[in-house]
Formats: C-alpha cells, structure tokens, sequence
C-alpha cells in the first residue's frame, strides 16, 4: 500500500462542486469524494502557509512545533511525519512545495552538516526530496527556488534571462502582444506567458506521475511510498495560462461574503485588518471581478490535472494500492468579510477541503460518503502511520487517525476543534502597538459556535448554527457572555494538555510509575525491615 497526498496552495473548499459549488464544475475531484469520503468540517491549524503546513508535516499544533509565521524555522530534532514513517520501511518523497524553512543555527550548533544525509532531511521537514519548487517568487526565495522547473522551461525553447518563472509564469500577454507583470491585479484577465502544457500545475503533475514510475526503478521496488505532491497554485499571483484565463468571468462569480455592518466593528484588530492594502484592493468590485475569475480558472486547471492524474492512476493499476489524500494548506478571503489574501479564521480562510480515498476493503462501505466530524490538519499524520501499519505515537502526534472513519467504525471524538494565528510580523500588530510576544489569535470551533482568543483584547464570537455567513459578530453582546464563557473552557482545557512530553509515551510513564524509585534507590525508610517488607534491594556488605 502507498499513500499519495495531494495538497493545494490557497483553495477554498468551497469553490469545489463535490463541497455544493454553484459556480464551476470540479468533475475530477468530484469523482474522488464519490470513490472516498468527503469531509465537511475539517480546518487547517493555521490560516498561513508555513505554520499549517509545519503542522500537517508534525501532526502537531503551531503551539507545540514552534514554527507559527512563514519563515520561521522548524526547530532541529522536531519529530516530523517523515521520521516516523522512515522508522516503518515507508519511503516519504517530496514533489512540490512545503514552505519549510531549515534551522541553520540549530543544526550548526549540534554540528549536523547541511547536505549531509541527515541535514537534507532536516532541512526538508524529513521528505526525501524529489522536487522541491515553492513557487511564488524565485527572485526572493533564492534559496527555494527549482532548477528543475527553470530547466524544463528551457528545455522546451521558453529561454531568457535568470528567472524564467519571472519571464514565462508570472508574465501576461496583452492583445497586442505587450508584457505585462502578474504580479498587478489589473493584469489577471491576461493569459499567461507561459503555455498551459508548460505551467506549473502541468508540469508539477508530470513530476508525481514521474516520481510514483520511479519507484519502480528504486533498489527496493517493493517499498511502500508517500509521496507528497504538493501545488502552488491557486496561490497569488494570480495568473492563468490560456483557455483557463477567460474561462470565466465576473458574472460567474458567487455573490461577495461581506456585510457593511462589518465595516463598523468596534474591535479594533478587525478594523486594522480591514484597512490593509490586501484587504482594501480585494474590496473593491472591480478588483474581485478582474481576479476572481482566474483565480477559477486557476482551480479548473488543477481539476483538469487531476483528471490526467487519476488516469494515469487508473491505467497503471495504481488506484488498487494507493490511498489519495487531497487537501489544502488553507482557503483565500477573496474579498469576503471586506478581507484578501487568507488570515483570520472566517470559514473561506481556516476551513480546508479534505477528500480521502482508501482502496482497502475495510473502506468499501464508506465509499462517495460525506464525514460531518470534526476534523483537523494533524489528523493526517497519524491516518498515514496507522495506515502503513504502525502504532500511532499520542504523545508525539496530537491528531486522531481518520481510519475509523474511514472503516465506517463507531467511535469517540473530539468536542471542538482549534486554531491558530501569530500575527507578530503583521501590519495590524504595528499599527495597534501590541508587543510581538501577545500578538496571538486562538480559534476554539465547536461545530457551531466560533470564539477567537485575542491576547489582550475582547474576543470575537460567530454562532455558524444561525448565521453561517459569520456576517455577525456577538463578542461584544452581553447575551453570550455564557457561551464566551464555555468556549474559553474549552481553550483553558487543550492549553492544559501536555504538548511538549515528547520523549516518554504514556506505557512507559505507567511502567515507571508502578516501579517506583529506580533499584538501589532508598527514600524515607526509616530502617531495613520498612525497605525489606516493600520488596526493595539493600545492600549486603551494611548493616541496617
């Protein structure tokens, strides 16, 4: 058995048709959820690249791996969903983006050589490297940046200067044949440079396909594998190749999330998020109608991609030994709630589409099923190692396996899901003069009501049950001050959890309990007949 997981960078759940998307059709990841169960309330464990995926890649929460902003590493010695997986014999391979940021100074400091064998794997958030291309911006992202991609594109007669991404990807053609950068919104409606056999949706679904063919040429074709593919793309800039860059237009999108109530909070780290330029640009209509569209046009050619990929799945006999995981890292505001870019913890930004197909028996009566449980980003970790075999490590991985859902078994689970935004690096933590060290948001979800910790000021509170467009914000009324109340239990009662016992499990921690003090070991008896009645070694060469 083999697990490939696909995960894509910034869609929102529900501009999918399986999920009840009027406005475009997703027939390929249609017919995924038909062959798996579609989960319909599954959340990320933060609404920003890095910190999410750093969780999805722990099993753990931002608060317990300590990477919680883009860019900040993941401190040396974390244990990832590679190693243990690596402990199991199952091959644990990269292809695409992971927004990993390597801890240098740690690793200089335990003498761990970078491009040794163990440095790459702890650079890569323990994958073994196929291709690694997190997207977005090779200029700035040097380090990051794949050769790979920049060699296809030559390859394939697209030449220029040193940042061919630059050039071809992130470059729109005019009707006139002008250049222009896709990294101004008012240049979205221009197809792509770049043609769509050459983009890097395309290119990167080659590249899985090319690393699952690889596998058999591997010294032991026998090992199970999880390769994680991994998109860029619907993530900015938003830049389309063509026919998917006029596919659609404004008239297609879904009406605007947003309520002018909103605009008149009186919390003021939502006014301040709402005054960021991100937020004013994707407020104003002209803007939404010029990059919505792409941005769907966007998500139409990653179906379109997952259709060769599930063939090619389907051909090769591979549907028959592959689990699929399809995910992504976190949603897009898209001008909802008066917001762009993700952030915050509206359902378009924190909420996650997640389809899984299981080829094993034990899943055949869960097939084209939809799961309402509540489900988080780090439940995926231990899915896999159960999956593959192993024994799930609690103390370590804070999620839940899905395979008892997926086995159509009863069983408990959680009450609430959470998560989490540090927001120190943020223009609203300037402009309000909070201190780098309070600038924290905490999401406590209980299937209906949403309360927001905000270090330092009044929560935010939504009620999904009576307003699922959480158009009203209740933390300031009196009336809830109960369900405030609860909810702040509930976030009292994970923040007491242990989530840094990582080194003893919970049979050894009882072992050593029942055991008492370690064997030569005597307190507080006050003679040997107390220490020989307790069963205790005292030694022979003294008298008591």
């Amino acid at each position: 058995m083999n697990v490939l997981w696909i995960m894509v960078d910034q869609l929102r759940w529900d501009y999918l048709s399986c999920y009840g998307a009027a406005h475009m059709d997703t027939p390929n990841l249609d017919w995924l959820a038909g062959q798996g169960v579609r989960f319909n309330k599954a959340y990320v464990q933060s609404p920003i690249c890095g910190p999410s995926r750093m969780s999805f890649y722990t099993g753990r929460y931002t608060r317990s791996h300590g990477s919680t902003a883009n860019g900040a590493p993941l401190r040396v010695g974390e244990p990832t969903l590679g190693d243990h997986l690596r402990e199991q014999g199952v091959h644990c391979g990269l292809v695409g983006k992971t927004h990993m940021a390597a801890d240098l100074a740690g690793m200089q400091r335990l003498g761990i050589q970078p491009d040794s064998m163990i440095g790459a794997l702890v650079s890569e958030c323990g994958f073994e490297v196929f291709v690694r291309d997190d997207g977005e911006n090779p200029t700035a992202n040097s380090g990051r940046r794949s050769d790979d991609y920049e060699e296809f594109l030559r390859r394939n007669g697209m030449d220029g200067g040193e940042n061919l991404w630059e050039e071809w990807a992130n470059t729109g053609v005019t009707p006139d044949g002008r250049f222009v950068s896709g990294w101004m919104l008012e240049n979205a409606p221009y197809p792509a440079r770049v043609p769509k056999d050459f983009s890097e949706t395309a290119w990167l679904t080659q590249r899985g396909i090319d690393f699952i063919e690889s596998r058999q040429q591997a010294a032991d074709p026998d090992q199970p594998w999880l390769c994680h593919l991994s998109y860029i793309k619907p993530h900015w800039p938003y830049l389309a190749p063509a026919p998917y860059h006029d596919m659609y237009s404004a008239k297609d999108l879904p009406p605007v999330n947003r309520s002018p109530a909103e605009q008149q909070t009186d919390h003021p780290l939502l006014q301040e998020w709402m005054a960021m330029r991100i937020s004013k640009s994707f407020s104003r209509d002209e803007i939404r109608a010029k990059v919505g569209p792409v941005y769907m046009g966007l998500i139409k050619e990653l179906d379109d991609q997952m259709g060769r990929l599930f063939g090619y799945l389907k051909e090769t006999g591979r549907m028959k030994d592959t689990m699929i995981v399809f995910c992504s890292d976190h949603g897009d505001n898209m001008g909802d709630h008066w917001l762009g870019e993700k952030d915050m913890f509206y359902e378009c930004s924190a909420r996650m589409p997640l389809i899984i197909y299981d080829p094993r028996k034990q899943a055949d009566a869960t097939r084209g099923s939809v799961s309402d449980r509540l489900v988080e980003a780090i439940d995926l970790a231990p899915s896999f190692v159960e999956f593959f075999g192993g024994k799930v490590p609690p103390h370590i991985l804070e999620g839940r396996s899905l395979l008892p859902i997926l086995e159509g078994r009863k069983t408990g689970w959680r009450d609430f899901c959470v998560s989490e935004y540090d927001y120190a690096t943020r223009e609203p933590r300037v402009e309000l003069g909070v201190d780098q060290a309070d600038a924290r948001l905490v999401m406590i979800y209980d299937g209906r009501w949403k309360l927001v910790h905000v270090e330092g000021m009044r929560p935010l509170l939504y009620d999904l049950q009576t307003d699922p467009q959480e158009l009203q914000e209740l933390g300031a009324d009196p009336a809830y001050s109960a369900e405030i109340d609860r909810l702040q239990g509930l976030h009292f009662q994970w923040a007491r959890r242990h989530h840094s016992r990582l080194t003893r499990d919970a049979e050894t921690i009882d072992r050593l309990a029942a055991r008492g003090a370690p064997p030569g070991v005597l307190i507080a008896y006050a003679n040997r007949a107390e220490a020989d009645e307790d069963g205790r070694i005292f030694p022979d060469h003294v008298e008591s």
